[in-house]
């Protein structure tokens, strides 16, 4: 039923795509398509604007309109069919990519660098939950551009844990939400280093990793960095409780 109402309005010229209004947006109304935010339904937004302030370039405004009235019912059955989604496809061909593979590191020394990665895969969105790789890890966090604006990621970041790479503007945030929910419940991961980008499509993935957190009630601690394009460290952000680790 229409009803005249204020609902959430998204300025196409100025949203950018960073998605960091999604996670903000407990009903699920919001949606990354085609690198713009999007409403997935009128019957989803409750009108209140709790995404607004997550919004860096002002793209989202709340309006007064006619529109589908808010259903929390609605909301409760779509969050739910969101959380019983398939969290992982398995590829009928038996790519490589979805295979488990751990390996010995050695270190980096003077006369050669050498790879401090050891395991495999690496994509959030191929990482099972219950990876035996997952199991007490320090976790490292990285939006994809990281590792080649960073020259030493190996030893800088990634020597002695266990990463995870991906991108939160051209991926599903909620699929994220979920794969980092799974893996706090499955795993006893001891801390969480989020590694980003200076641009505002990387500055959601702490706040999807903290989401993750708090569906699985989880408080483990974490630090932001966020780097420059030259990999310069521009600002460090610890929560949750101290960190343990060297």
């Amino acid at each position: 039923m229409k009803v005249h109402r204020k609902i959430i309005e998204i300025n196409e010229e100025l949203c950018d795509g960073c998605g960091q209004c999604v996670p903000s947006c407990a009903e699920g109304a919001l949606k990354i398509v085609d690198g713009k935010a999007r409403l997935v339904k009128e019957i989803y937004c409750d009108g209140l604007g709790a995404c607004l302030g997550e919004c860096p370039t002002g793209a989202l405004k709340i309006t007064e309109r006619e529109a589908d009235d808010f259903d929390e019912k609605a909301v409760d059955e779509h969050l739910k069919a969101e959380e019983a989604a398939p969290k992982e496809l398995k590829m009928a061909c038996g790519c490589p990519s979805t295979q488990i593979r751990s390996f010995e590191t050695s270190g980096l020394n003077s006369a050669k660098a050498a790879s401090e990665l050891s395991h495999w895969p690496v994509q959030i969105r191929l990482v099972p939950p219950n990876a035996a790789f997952l199991k007490g890890a320090d976790l490292l966090v990285a939006s994809d551009c990281t590792v080649i604006a960073s020259p030493n990621f190996h030893r800088d970041y990634l020597k002695g844990r266990v990463v995870m790479i991906g991108c939160p503007k051209f991926d599903d945030t909620y699929e994220y939400i979920r794969r980092f929910s799974d893996i706090f419940k499955a795993s006893n991961v001891k801390s969480v280093t989020v590694l980003v980008m200076d641009v505002p499509c990387c500055q959601g993935m702490p706040s999807i990793v903290q989401q993750g957190m708090e569906r699985a009630g989880k408080n483990i601690p974490l630090e932001a960095i966020t780097i420059s394009g030259k990999g310069d460290i521009l600002s460090r952000e610890k929560s949750g409780p101290e960190f343990t680790t060297a």
